[in-house]
Parts: structure tokens; C-alpha cells; sequence
């Protein structure tokens, strides 16, 4: 055989070889854009950065503060607006410690105290996913953050996370079970149920000692998911719970609404069997937090009723505001819900009694999906509630949300006027904003005295030397 026959063989071979770990990269690299893909949907990123009627990731939605609407940022992979230059280290940076690239701090709207509990190969397979599976966008959000001073310091964050960030990865739990363990890394870190769950102090950091003890979502409210019987979810068992962030739906308990639909159609909906089960198991092992004045469960309060009869023949008033509950439910509720508040035959309504959203203390639930209505995408159809905030005025949506309370719900719960109005500008305000400012008066107030205190300590001392001297 000639040499040449032996040079082409082996360069052949080198070519083949080269080829097959070519493939191989690619297939891996394919791999873990689909892992990050799947890790970003279970963070649910896409809901707080992409905009109504804006593109995937590409920021602009406000965020509801209690210091005003924090804009979500342009998470694509464009190099002039987005996150293409970010390195490695830098995107976990962000996720995981809340500094941006250039240094500056995010605020904690961005749940990077949950997402710092994400692995270190998961932020690998996310920062493949961002950088080589999301369509870049060269475009800047409509508008940027510009909270009230002192606020707008963004630096202040940093003393925020020296006492209220955990910086440490989710560490197993030996103890528990590989279920468990999978159920807590998801609910503490990327879905972070806390955020929205779990209580928050003065400074808006979360409650550690309450955790799922239930919070405020700008004018929604994220009720307790503890194991409590009562106040919580002691008595759904774990596959009721797993179809519920599966579908937003368990039958003769709850419908999900608001900021909870929206996870699911964005987030939960989309996660295997396997995680939805991990979740529901950790979520019931959560210790409970028991209200006193929760005497049974949210979703066993009411029976079918019909309180249509006493207004047969009875004339509307002339002022629609003097309308009672049972008028405004025959004119807006009953054609859907029945007249009994049974719900649709097909179970696609959801009955009035035994639903949590008329079961709580707490209404302002119910009067924002009476304000803003539902609309989701089931599993093979759409699932819509109109909208009466632009047809209905405060005064009405009060009189039919305690309607329906006394009659299908709690006796004990209320819906107010000044709850409806409060509500559909947004949510009541904590007073945060005044409190700072006026911890900075004080200090500075301080800082005045402690200096005034030192010119006239020196102006002594200098005294007492020149008497020396004299």
C-alpha cells in the first residue's frame, strides 16, 4: 500500500472525529439551552418582563410598590438594550445578588433573594438558555425606574441585602425525601412562592417566621398556604393541590385569579407531573399559621340559595346605586353562576358556595375579579368572567360583593365602599415612603446635633488651653 493511502485514512479519521465531538457539543449545548429553557419557565421571568402588546423579555411592565411602579428591564440578548454582554459571572450576579453589570443594584421586585437559592449548573443552563434561546430585542423599555428619593438611591440596596439577603444555594434537607427536597427548591428559589406568599416587614423584606403566612400583591391578596385546616391547605390533599397550579382550578375548593393566574398560565401550567408534586408535597409541610377567628375552611362556607325571589315584580329605582344585592346579581351574576350560584352544568363556572373566594375574611379578592374580570386559556377553552369596573360604580360592586358574601360565603366578611375605592386605585399605600423620610430627617437632625456638639467640645477644649497658657 502507498503512504498516501495511510495519510488520507488517518485524516479521515481525525475528520470523523472532530465531526462526531462537533455533534456531540451541539447536542449538549441543545440540551442545556432546553433545560434553561424549562428553569426559566418555572421562574416565570416572561410574565414580569414582557409588556402588553411588547415582545418576550423585553421589559416595560410596571410592577406595583408601595413606592411606586418599578419597570421591568430587557432581558433579551440583544447587546445594546438587553443582557448580551453580560459574562457568566455577571448574569448570576444579577440573579443571585441583585448587581446589574454595571454595578448598580437592582431592587428586590426582581426576586433575587428566591433566585439565589437556584444551583449553580441550573444559573449555567439559564445563562445558555437567555444567550442562545431568546430572540434578542435592540429596543429600550417605554420607561425606566424612577422611584421617590431617597429611593432612587439605588445604592441604599446594598445595606438592605448586608440584612435581608441569603446568599447561599438550597442545600438539601437529608431528612426528607427527594420529593420534599425538589418541592422546596422550586417554592424557595425560581417559582417563589414567597414573594407573593409570605408576609413582609416594614422594610418589605420577607418574614421568614411566617413563611406562606399569605401577603399583599399590589390590590390582590395571596392568602395563607400553610398546613393549617382553617387558614391554610391542611385538608387538599397533595393531587388537588398539584391540578390546582396545574389548571388554576380544584373542584368545590378555589379558582385561581390575578397574579396567581397569570403564574400558572405563564409558569406552573407548563412544569412536568413530577415538580407539580414536589411542590404540592412541600407546600403541605409548611408549618401552619392558625387565625383564631378561622372556625372551618375558607372553601366549606355557603349552601345554594336563591335570593332572586323577593325581587320578582319589584321595580328598579331610578338612582341604580339604591339597587340591592339581589337586583345586581339577577342583572350580572345569575345567567352565569345560576340562580342558585350553582356555576355552569359543565363545572366550567365555578359554584359560589364552597369557594374560597367568598369564604375569606379577607374580600379584596373578590373585588378585583369583580373590577377586572377573569380571562385565562384552559386546557380546550377559554375561561372568561367579564370585567364590571367600567360598568359598575363603587357603590354597586359593594352591594353585590357583600351580597354575595352573606348569602354564598362568610356571614362574617364585608365588602365596603371605601374597600372598592381604595382598591381600584391600586391598594392602600403603606406609609414606607413617609417613614423613610423621616428616618433621614431624624438622622440628619442627629447628625447636625452630634456635629454642633463637637465645634462647641472643641471651642472648650481651645479655651481651656489658652487659660493654660495664660
Amino acid at each position: 500500500m502507498k503512504p498516501s493511502f495511510f495519510l488520507v485514512r488517518a485524516i479521515g479519521g481525525v475528520l470523523l472525529a472532530l465531526l462526531c465531538h462537533t455533534a456531540n457539543a451541539a447536542a449538549n449545548d441543545s440540551a442545556l439551552i432546553q433545560r434553561g429553557q424549562y428553569l426559566a419557565t418555572a421562574g416565570d421571568c416572561i410574565a414580569c418582563h414582557s409588556a402588553p402588546g411588547g415582545k418576550p423579555m423585553a421589559g416595560g411592565l410596571p410592577l406595583a410598590t408601595p413606592l411606586g411602579p418599578i419597570y421591568s428591564t430587557n432581558i433579551t440578548p440583544s447587546k445594546t438594550h438587553g443582557i448580551g454582554n453580560y459574562t457568566q459571572e455577571q448574569f448570576d450576579a444579577a440573579l443571585r445578588r441583585g448587581v446589574r453589570a454595571d454595578g448598580s443594584h437592582l431592587y428586590p421586585a426582581m426576586p433575587y433573594t428566591a433566585y439565589a437559592k437556584v444551583s449553580d449548573d441550573d444559573m449555567k443552563a439559564l445563562y445558555a438558555y437567555f444567550m442562545q434561546g431568546v430572540t434578542p430585542v435592540d429596543s429600550a423599555p417605554a420607561k425606566t425606574t424612577a422611584l421617590p428619593f431617597p429611593f432612587n438611591i439605588r445604592l441604599s440596596m446594598a445595606g438592605w441585602n448586608l440584612f435581608y439577603l441569603d446568599s447561599k444555594p438550597y442545600v438539601a434537607d437529608p431528612s426528607k425525601s427527594v420529593e420534599w427536597n425538589r418541592g422546596a427548591y422550586l417554592a424557595r428559589g425560581l417559582a417563589h412562592c414567597g414573594t407573593c406568599h409570605t408576609p413582609r416587614g416594614l422594610l418589605m423584606a420577607e418574614d421568614a417566621g411566617r413563611e406562606f403566612g399569605g401577603g399583599a400583591v399590589g390590590p390582590w391578596h395571596a392568602p395563607s398556604i400553610t398546613a393549617d385546616v382553617n387558614s391554610g391547605i391542611g385538608d387538599w390533599s397533595v393531587p388537588e393541590l398539584a391540578e390546582y397550579l396545574r389548571s388554576g382550578r380544584a373542584a368545590g375548593k378555589a379558582q385561581a385569579g390575578g397574579p396567581m393566574a397569570e403564574a400558572i398560565d405563564h409558569s406552573l401550567r407548563h412544569l412536568n407531573a413530577a415538580d407539580l408534586n414536589a411542590l404540592a408535597v412541600y407546600a403541605k409541610s409548611v408549618p401552619a399559621l392558625h387565625d383564631a377567628a378561622d372556625t372551618k375552611p375558607t372553601h366549606a362556607w355557603g349552601a345554594a340559595a336563591d335570593g332572586l325571589d323577593e325581587i320578582r315584580g319589584l321595580p328598579l329605582p331610578q338612582d341604580l346605586n339604591r339597587m340591592n344585592g339581589a337586583q345586581l346579581y339577577d342583572a350580572h351574576c345569575a345567567s352565569c353562576h345560576q340562580a342558585h350560584g350553582q356555576g355552569s352544568f359543565d363545572g366550567g363556572l365555578p359554584p359560589l358556595f364552597h369557594n374560597a373566594a367568598l369564604g375569606r375574611r379577607n374580600t379584596d379578592n373578590l373585588v378585583m375579579v369583580m373590577i377586572e374580570g377573569v380571562q385565562r386559556q384552559g386546557d380546550s377553552h377559554e375561561i372568561l368572567m367579564p370585567a364590571f369596573g367600567k360598568t359598575l360604580s363603587d357603590q354597586q360592586l359593594a352591594t353585590l360583593g357583600d351580597y354575595l358574601v352573606k348569602l354564598y360565603g362568610n356571614p362574617k366578611a364585608q365588602v365596603s365602599v371605601e374597600q372598592v375605592r381604595t382598591l381600584r386605585a391600586g391598594g392602600a399605600q403603606p406609609n414606607l415612603l413617609l417613614l423613610a423620610r423621616l428616618g433621614m430627617a431624624g438622622g440628619g437632625v442627629l447628625l447636625i446635633a452630634v456635629i454642633v456638639w463637637l465645634l462647641r467640645r472643641r471651642r472648650r477644649v481651645r479655651a481651656t488651653r489658652d487659660t493654660r497658657g495664660a
